[in-house]
């Protein structure tokens, strides 16, 4: 599929940098569609650490406030870091992130268009254990639903941009999944408890003003893992 992308553009000009970017997310996403192997192992874990957080901690209806959130971005930041670990390993099998890199493709489009499609992995995961953590701690989806979908909106990207640059980090080490987990959780941590306090105000019942704090934090976080994961990519790739 790499080599695809690579042939397309051999006898004409190089795309841009959003064009490439898509051309990059589209082959992950057909990969996928073929497969279905990160949705289903990622989105089973997910869903298996929401309900047995649910088992454990339910104990009547203010527990809502306190577990629904940690149950819905544990299972998120878990099933990121398995998403991103097959994603990669994708790209080292047979030569395939060399293809990708010896394409027309820009840098930065490369890894634009690997955190998109991790961005929209990880979203469908989280549509299937938003549901279930919303069932399990009996949460009215309808009265949390746009400000909830919002604030997951905006930590995702952080968690996809932020796990694309240290995933590549990482994708030359032999002990690779141990590496990634140790580096890569401590630095989604500010995105995670942003997202984990916001959705903690949004099911206690708080007006829009108590969440848009936790949104600039993460509007801030995104442009710093985006930024960043532009400006290094390049960087990594070529060592």
């Amino acid at each position: 599929m790499t080599l695809g992308v690579t042939h397309r553009f051999s006898k004409a000009s190089p795309p841009g940098a959003l064009r490439g970017a898509w051309l990059v997310a589209a082959k992950d996403l057909r990969i996928e569609v073929r497969t279905r192997e990160i949705v289903t192992t990622a989105g089973f874990f997910a869903a298996l650490v929401a309900i047995l957080t649910s088992v454990a901690f339910y104990s009547g209806p203010d527990t809502t406030r306190r577990v629904a959130p940690g149950a819905i971005w544990l299972a998120e930041a878990f099933a990121s870091v398995l998403a991103l670990g097959r994603t990669w390993q994708r790209e080292r099998d047979d030569g395939a992130l060399l293809s990708l890199l010896i394409s027309p493709l820009p840098r930065a489009a490369i890894f634009l268009g690997k955190a998109l499609g991790i961005f929209v992995f990880v979203a469908v995961i989280l549509a299937i254990v938003v549901p279930i953590v919303a069932l399990l701690f009996h949460v009215e989806l309808a009265q949390v639903g746009p400000l909830l979908v919002v604030t997951l909106f905006l930590g995702t990207i952080g968690v996809a941009g932020t796990g694309t640059l240290f995933g590549v980090m990482t994708v030359r080490t032999r002990a690779r999944d141990l590496v990634f987990a140790t580096v890569l959780f401590p630095l989604l941590s500010p995105a995670l408890l942003c997202g984990v306090a916001a959705t903690r105000e949004i099911f206690a019942g708080a007006a829009l003003a108590d969440v848009t704090d936790y949104w600039l934090l993460l509007v801030v976080f995104d442009l710093v893992s985006l930024g960043m994961g532009m400006l290094l990519f390049p960087a990594l790739v070529e060592d």
